[in-house]
């Protein structure tokens, strides 16, 4: 099967929706992700890249985020909060020659780290990539990224190495980048293990104190 791009529909789980990111979303996404905690492990270029205000973060977003790509914006379908917009993640890099992309740019509210957005949301976009042909994921992190890193690893890529001096930071400072992937043949050991860790969540719904988003009931189509 020859790699096709996936389509725009909403890709739609137990505990999350990814619909296609607009600058619509925009101000949603700022309250969500431009906290320090979020940029510190090397998002949008480091701590010195946090946008002050939404006019700063839309600026940015409008330069880093693949808009011709797949970007998604992530939001809570059910509980307390549901319809909350509380990250952001992408099939970027499309390859369709070579049946290659990159799963990135991905940054969640740090009120949702540790429940089942991020391994639902790598469940749906990695199965997305895999029904449409393709035969590599690549996935990145700052290296000092430790706990994106141990997320990456967490949901059964592998480690490839280290691209050392890719980019500058906002700094100044030199970033070398860790690389992973997880390939088609590979695929259905990763699904069943991201599957069994979301059985942990069962029965229970993304829950977090103090959301900065107002919440915005969505029937995901």
């Amino acid at each position: 099967m020859s790699a096709q791009r996936p389509d725009e529909h909403v890709l739609t789980g137990r505990f999350v929706c990814l619909e296609r990111l607009s600058h619509a979303h925009l101000p949603e996404l700022h309250r969500a992700i431009a906290h320090p905690a979020v940029f510190a492990g090397g998002y949008g270029g480091g701590p010195h890249g946090l946008p002050a205000d939404l006019d700063e973060f839309v600026a940015f977003a409008s330069k880093y985020y693949q808009w011709d790509a797949l970007p998604y914006a992530v939001r809570v379908v059910s509980g307390p909060h549901a319809g909350d917009l509380v990250g952001t993640s992408t099939l970027g890099d499309i390859d369709l020659p070579n049946e290659a992309l990159h799963l990135g740019w991905t940054a969640y509210a740090p009120q949702v780290w540790g429940t089942a957005v991020n391994p639902e949301t790598k469940l749906l976009m990695l199965g997305a990539a895999f029904e449409h042909g393709f035969g590599r994921v690549k996935i990145q992190a700052d290296v000092l990224n430790s706990r994106s890193r141990a997320a990456i690893l967490g949901i059964g890529a592998q480690f490839e190495g280290i691209n050392r001096r890719v980019q500058r930071r906002a700094d100044g400072s030199w970033r070398d980048t860790a690389v992973y992937s997880v390939l088609a043949d590979e695929w259905p050991v990763v699904q069943a293990g991201l599957q069994k860790r979301l059985e942990g969540f069962a029965g229970t719904s993304v829950e977090y104190s103090n959301p900065r988003a107002p919440r915005r009931r969505v029937t995901p189509a």
